[in-house]
């Protein structure tokens, strides 16, 4: 029996783990060269306001320069301005029926699909908090884990709150007695001025979460982490107007929100200590609900049930028993 001839070490069929070269003139290869082909140009972020569940630039047209912990320029931010504020009051006011009128495990599933959406952005939430803050990269991520830690601790309350706050209280007649809190309606929120994300969510979703709407003040050093939450909040289920973020001078734009009459309450986490009394004056003259700054608040401490109580009222309800 004769036997087969065997290929030729320069034959495809010898070294068949080998691509043919291309024809001249065939398709182009997947890959270019390093090197080749023109230098690519970076896509610049625009910054805009969150404002009604989209973003529109400021009304004043201003804008101002946001510079990391070693002075470098991060990006400009929207200069809001008082309409600004105005036009998120009135956002926040239209969507307050639908939000508190919602069931509270629904408004649980909501707040807990945020904290996916914020899972998802977890590295670009940390090169802005590293470099606002000038810390390490493994740092900067546990504090946006704690942020989403924090988001998630918070929609696990909306279908709980109503147990722990409320109840039968014991009357002397033929009468049921119940007490249960509601939502006391628009929140103006000056985010702190430190902790720009873990800060941030651990003010805003106590709100939301009892069924409140709020307009956001974000922290004027730093409001590259509140923005990119509220991309993470536009593509949840969180109603538009539910939260409203702007960025600009806290000192210029708190005032308006403190005199305004459609506010029913004022979170003053990220006010000056000067500004504070002022501001909290000029929210006494439409009875505002007011939660006075804390110093030195340690955002990484248990957050008990104190800014979720801040901001409900209690209404009772009797009842005759039987007929």
């Amino acid at each position: 029996m004769s036997t087969p001839e065997r290929p030729a070490a320069d034959t495809p069929d010898a070294q068949p783990h080998l691509a043919a070269a291309p024809e001249p003139g065939g398709p182009a290869p997947d890959r270019l060269p390093a090197g080749a082909g023109p230098a690519r140009l970076a896509v610049r972020k625009t910054y805009k306001l969150y404002v009604g569940g989209a973003f529109p630039r400021s009304e004043s047209g201003r804008c101002y320069p946001v510079t990391g912990a070693h002075g470098g320029h991060l990006a400009n931010a929207a200069l809001a301005s008082r309409k600004d504020a105005r036009d998120a009051v009135v956002a926040a006011r239209a969507a307050f029926a639908g939000w508190a009128g919602r069931t509270a495990y629904n408004r649980g599933q909501i707040l807990y699909r945020v904290a996916e959406m914020m899972e998802g952005r977890r590295a670009q939430y940390a090169a802005e908090i590293a470099e606002a803050d000038g810390i390490a990269a493994d740092h900067a991520d546990r504090l946006v884990c704690a942020a989403v830690d924090r988001w998630v601790h918070y929609a696990g309350w909306p279908d709980k709150i109503a147990q722990v706050v409320g109840g039968a209280n014991p009357v002397s007649g033929p009468y049921f007695n119940l007490s249960t809190p509601e939502p006391t309606g628009v929140v103006a929120v000056l985010a702190p001025q430190r902790a720009p994300l873990l800060g941030l969510v651990s003010v805003i979703a106590p709100v939301i979460a009892t069924g409140n709407t709020c307009v956001v003040v974000a922290a004027e050093r730093a409001p590259l982490p509140a923005l990119t939450l509220a991309e993470a909040l536009a593509v949840s289920d969180l109603p538009g107007g539910v939260v409203n973020i702007l960025t600009g001078r806290t000192a210029e734009i708190a005032p308006h929100l403190a005199a305004h009459a459609d506010v029913n309450g004022l979170d003053l986490t990220g006010a000056a200590p000067e500004e504070a009394a002022e501001l909290e004056r000029a929210a006494a003259g439409t009875l505002k609900r007011v939660l006075r700054p804390r110093p030195d608040e340690d955002w990484t401490a248990d957050p008990g049930l104190a800014r979720m109580t801040a901001f409900l009222e209690t209404k009772t309800v009797w009842h005759p028993v039987g007929r």
